[in-house]
């Protein structure tokens, strides 16, 4: 039987035990909302004090001729592959600048490649078709290795306990973040998708209670606003086509119009009574000529059908994927039209962007053939909007 003082004592240091549990928590919050710089300089300072064990080894370089924005995305693929969510290949500074132009949250993955769960989390989890779906369309996605560049801070700040770790941010401005969700060890699929729509939904909840009556007017007119722009500019686009349509077949008009008028002063000189060098020689000829050009226009037309051998992968910012064969004379323009032509809603102004290397193509890039281009034989490219 236990005495009074002895269970008082027991409590009170239950009390100051979750006292100093939800201390440390707090601090941890709080450092996720400091500036990047502030954290960096930290971490070093922490790294410093630390002394590393004998046996450890230094982080390894990146590989010769890739830069440290495109380590992870590199590596990434070398071992998984191809598809996966779209991670942007540059610093994080510029992705929390992305996500506030499109207003979205940030998706951060924090990639252990030596943790043994990491490789079944990537390929059963990450990689699937839900998941990449799911991320493309309402997350900007950012991932670092964890020992490495710029993950090295964002280990320090984000302190997860175990791999594989995934974060929800919300960009506060180009240099500081805050987190709303952590999800740290293996989950399936659907358990990822279930926890990154309940924050979606809790944030978007969160931000409607939070706004003023006129801000939430002046951003329902801003919308307005660009999917008015982005119509006008669809017809534009439209009328263009369409005068070039008219052009091309006012061209054709001519081009039957000379061959009927040469044909027509051709006829009379083998009607005129002489007679052909040989019988039969005059009934015979127009069955060859038909013979021998029927052919030649089939086989125009297989070529330019064989030749139109480059196939392009367009992702759209809600997900979905178009594929279209080009010709390799075709310019970057061709490609505008096309996508142009699809009617897929909400995109704007948008440029095409070629994510490893990083390119971009816009506007001083339109006369480009896809050829120059290097897209043969094939490429995947995303619609990265404007403002």
């Amino acid at each position: 039987m236990s005495s009074p003082s002895s269970s008082s004592a027991a409590r009170e240091s239950a009390g100051a035990g979750e006292s100093l549990r939800n201390s440390c928590h707090d601090l941890a919050r709080s450092l996720a909302r400091l500036p990047a710089s502030i954290m960096e300089g930290l971490w070093r300072s922490m790294a410093r004090r630390s002394r590393r064990p004998r046996d450890t080894q230094p982080p390894l370089l990146p590989p010769p001729g890739v830069p440290e924005e495109l380590v992870f995305f590199a590596e990434f693929e070398r071992q998984y592959g191809g598809h996966h969510p779209f991670f942007y290949g540059c610093r994080l500074a510029e992705v929390l600048r992305i996500a506030r132009r499109e207003g979205k949250l940030v998706f951060v993955y924090l990639h252990d490649p030596d943790h043994p769960y990491t490789e079944p989390f990537c390929r059963r989890t990450l990689c699937t078709d839900v998941l990449v779906e799911f991320l493309d369309a309402n997350f900007v996605s950012w991932g670092a290795v964890a020992g490495r560049g710029e993950g090295i801070g964002m280990v320090a700040s984000l302190q997860p306990g175990s791999f594989p770790f995934c974060a929800v941010v919300s960009p506060v401005s180009d240099e500081s973040i805050t987190v709303l969700q952590q999800v740290e060890g293996p989950v399936s699929p659907s358990e990822l998708v279930e926890i990154l729509q309940r924050t979606i939904d809790e944030q978007g909840a969160a931000s409607r209670h939070s706004w003023p009556d006129e801000l939430a007017a002046a951003v329902r007119a801003s919308r307005a606003e660009e999917e008015e722009r982005r119509r006008s500019a669809l017809r534009l686009r439209q009328e263009q086509d369409a005068a070039y349509l008219e052009s091309l077949r006012k061209d054709q008009e001519k081009e039957r119009a000379r061959k009927s008028v040469q044909e027509g002063l051709a006829k009379p000189k083998v009607s005129n009574g002489l007679r052909p060098r040989y019988p039969g020689q005059a009934a015979r000829e127009p069955s060859k000529t038909s013979q021998t050009r029927a052919p030649a226009q089939n086989g125009t037309a297989a070529s330019h059908r064989t030749e139109a051998n480059t196939k392009i992968m367009i992702r759209f910012p809600n997900g979905e994927r178009k594929q279209q064969a080009f010709h390799h004379t075709d310019t970057i323009r061709e490609i505008y039209r096309y996508v142009d032509s699809l009617g897929i809603s909400g995109i704007g102004n948008y440029q095409l962007v070629r994510s490893y290397p990083r390119k971009t193509y816009g506007r001083q890039q339109l006369e480009m053939t896809v050829q120059d281009a290097g897209f043969y034989p094939s490429v995947t490219l995303y619609i990265e909007q404007l403002q």
